[in-house]
């Protein structure tokens, strides 16, 4: 018998195995960041970068 965990058989552990792709603040260069990896341009060193907008369409209800 089962201790009431649950299991996710998909396999997923929260974090995106694919780097994501963020833009510098400085240069605007296209960086992919790992989980690991240091915040910072590999162009130019800086360090403020921001995260490149979804293609997925996301619609929010205003009220």
């Amino acid at each position: 018998m089962d201790s009431g965990v649950i299991k996710d058989s998909s396999g997923s552990s929260g974090a995106p195995k694919q780097p994501m792709i963020y833009i510098c603040g400085e240069c605007h260069v296209e960086n992919e960041i790992r989980v690991r990896d240091a915040i910072r341009c590999r162009e130019c060193g800086y360090r403020i970068m921001y995260k490149k907008r979804t293609k997925r369409l996301i619609v929010f209800d205003a009220r």
